[in-house]
């Protein structure tokens, strides 16, 4: 079982079926020290119990997903008074006319790679903004989204990848050129407040407290890949499920208010975060597995959301599916606070594709190259071919 090879990580599913019937906690073999919970009923409590499980986990100390209580809800809490809905809604009429610029310079040809042209750009766009980042530094942007990317091969166990040996190095060196970067745009908001997420992280503030400005690196850092990453992520899996499943196609361009939960099935179906780390406080029982206190837990999200045992027919794509309690964005304490962004993003996106064409179908019969990071799941690459 190689479950961060190509091949797996295009359609773990199947795998994922056999271990929640044979194994649904299941202590890895070496080199990979670690732990892994693939049933809905251990995931949720795996990612939602926060007396017994740990955020702390190996990665980046200055990320607030990786902080547990009272830290991260506070943390939480000043991150929030700058990421309101209302900030969010208001992005709405630039996330359309971007998506618009974006399509109608890719659809000049009858054929273009939805990924790199239409699904990546559109979010890293929409966050670059957000921040205050320059439409000439974009390229920069990328960059370090692609190196933050790998950081996940330097995961226990995966010492001996090609990618692993140069993931911390690139993430360290990246770190240092982001904050001098930030350290510039701090000192130009300061000097000049303006109406962007940068200004509102300087100005938040709870009980007296504000962010340091690691602590904002740290979550600048995050949103260059999970405000991006899940949405691209997203927007992909939406159209390969559809071309995949032509009979919901025809559905949902006959009804497009199905949109919205249509996207709920993308993120329960193919979701695109994969799984989460964990670590327990203390020894703990999990389907009469004994855990050791501090050891790595990766809670398969992926397999949670297809359980027959929350979900009937949990191996069908059904976007009417209701009710649909996935967990694709966590749960708990540690949900994404991103959740409702990506959500708009792919509803307009899905809107464009589908009342801009009517057909969609893949340009390439090559099985896709999963994109660089272990814990999502999509395509790096997606041709498709439309009229």
């Amino acid at each position: 079982m190689n479950l961060f090879s190509d091949e797996m990580r295009r359609n773990p599913f199947p795998l994922y079926e056999q271990m929640r019937i044979h194994s649904p906690v299941f202590k890895a073999p070496p080199p990979f020290d670690m732990w892994m919970v693939f049933d809905y009923e251990n995931v949720k409590r795996v990612v939602s119990d926060h007396d017994a499980f740990s955020s702390a986990v190996p990665a980046p100390d200055n990320w607030f997903i990786f902080l547990d209580p009272p830290r991260h809800t506070k943390l939480r809490a000043l991150i929030s008074r700058a990421f309101t809905p209302g900030s969010i809604m208001s992005l709405e009429p630039r996330i359309r006319e971007l998506s618009r610029e974006l399509l109608n310079k890719a659809m000049e040809r009858n054929e273009f790679d939805l990924a790199e042209e239409y699904s990546v750009p559109l979010p890293m766009m929409v966050i670059a903004e957000m921040i205050g980042i320059p439409i000439a530094d974009w390229p920069r942007f990328r960059h370090w989204s692609d190196v933050i990317l790998k950081l996940s091969y330097s995961m226990r166990g995966m010492e001996k990848d090609e990618e692993a040996a140069s993931a911390g190095s690139g993430f360290a060196a990246v770190s240092v050129e982001m904050n001098e970067y930030l350290t510039e745009m701090i000192a130009q908001r300061r000097a000049g407040p303006r109406e962007d997420l940068l200004t509102r992280l300087l100005e938040a503030e709870v009980d007296g407290e504000r962010l340091a400005q690691k602590e904002i690196l740290g979550f600048f850092q995050l949103l260059v890949v999970g405000g991006q990453e899940t949405t691209a992520n997203l927007i992909n899996n939406a159209i390969l499920c559809l071309i995949e499943n032509p009979s919901q196609m025809i559905q949902l361009r006959s009804k497009p208010d199905l949109i919205p939960s249509a996207i709920e099935e993308v993120l329960r179906f193919a979701s695109p975060l994969q799984w989460v780390m964990r670590t327990p406080k203390q020894d703990i029982i999990l389907n009469e597995q004994a855990i050791p206190a501090r050891s790595l837990v990766l809670a398969i999200l992926g397999s949670a959301n297809r359980d027959p045992k929350q979900f009937v027919h949990a191996e069908r794509f059904d976007i009417t599916r209701n009710p649909n309690a996935h967990v694709a964005f966590g749960h708990g304490l540690h949900s994404c606070i991103g959740a409702a962004l990506s959500r708009m993003e792919a509803r307009i996106t899905l809107t464009d594709l589908l009342t801009r064409t009517r057909i969609l179908e893949l340009a390439s019969n090559e099985p896709w190259q999963p994109r660089k990071a272990l814990q999502v799941h999509g395509p790096a690459q997606l041709p498709i071919r439309f009229r």
